[in-house]
Order: structure tokens, then C-alpha cells, then sequence
């Protein structure tokens, strides 16, 4: 089902945001100072062009032990960075091919999915794509080491 809806999603309009991201990866790369945004930029390439199956999660889900204060002020600061270059626009191309997608009955589930990374679109630095399942055994190694 995962790849019908992977399917689904590129002939509906996944095509042109996958575009789109992978456009901001390459500026990203070009503007030299934008260069800590690259990783952020591919990992949600990815996430775009297979949406169902994969799942965005902050690395401090998915490395707990690492957390860091000096790292997650860093990435604050390259996701305000992020949003003036990148972050807007993404959103607002994600919003609007979800709309489209959501007019037909067929396209609601990829709207959908568009919706879910427009949110990404604006804060992307510090997430990782992993799939559905490792983000799930991830949450629920946290969850009982919060209640331990």
C-alpha cells in the first residue's frame, strides 16, 4: 500500500516538491554560509519524494544520550535562518499542492501527507527521515526511559 500511495503522491504533485527541495538543497550548497542547511535540505527530499513509510524525527528522539545544549541552540539559530531563505516558501508549496491533492478523492491521503512536512518545512534542522517503525521503537524507548 506504502508504494501505491509513493506512487500516488509523485504523479499528484510529489514531482514538483521534490523539485522544489531538492532546488533549496543545491542553493543551499551555493550560498556557502547556508552550507549547515544541506543535511536538513536532502533528509527532507527524501521525506517528499516518499512520504508514506517514512517519518521526520528530531535527532534527540533518536539519540537521546546526545543531547546538547550548544547544538540545540545551533540549530535554533539555522532554523530562523532556514525559514527566511527556504522555510516560507517550501510551506507555502506544500500547502498548495496539498489543497490540489485534497480536491479529488483519491489524492485526500497525499494532501494529507503534504500538509505533515509543510509543518516540517519550516523548522527541518535537527530531523532525521528514518522509517515508520524505527520512529516508533525510538518514542517508545524514550517514553520508558522518561517513566523509569
Amino acid at each position: 500500500m506504502r508504494t501505491v500511495l509513493n506512487i500516488l503522491n509523485f504523479v499528484l504533485g510529489g514531482f514538483f516538491t521534490t523539485l522544489s527541495w531538492l532546488l533549496a538543497t543545491l542553493v543551499s550548497i551555493i550560498l556557502i554560509f547556508t552550507l549547515p542547511l544541506t543535511r536538513s535540505c536532502w533528509e527532507i527530499t527524501k521525506l517528499s519524494l516518499l512520504p508514506f513509510g517514512n517519518e521526520a524525527i528530531h535527532v534527540d528522539d533518536l539519540n537521546p544520550q546526545g543531547k546538547n545544549v550548544l547544538m540545540n541552540t545551533g540549530g535554533t539559530l539555522l532554523n530562523i535562518l532556514w525559514f527566511i531563505f527556504f522555510g516560507w516558501w517550501l510551506c507555502i508549496s506544500h500547502i498548495m499542492i496539498g489543497v490540489a491533492q485534497c480536491i479529488t478523492l483519491i489524492g485526500i491521503p497525499v494532501g494529507i501527507a503534504n500538509f505533515k512536512i509543510a509543518a516540517i518545512a519550516l523548522w527541518p534542522v535537527g530531523r532525521r527521515v528514518v522509517s515508520v517503525e524505527e520512529a516508533r521503537v525510538a518514542r517508545e524507548a524514550n517514553a520508558r526511559r522518561r517513566f523509569n
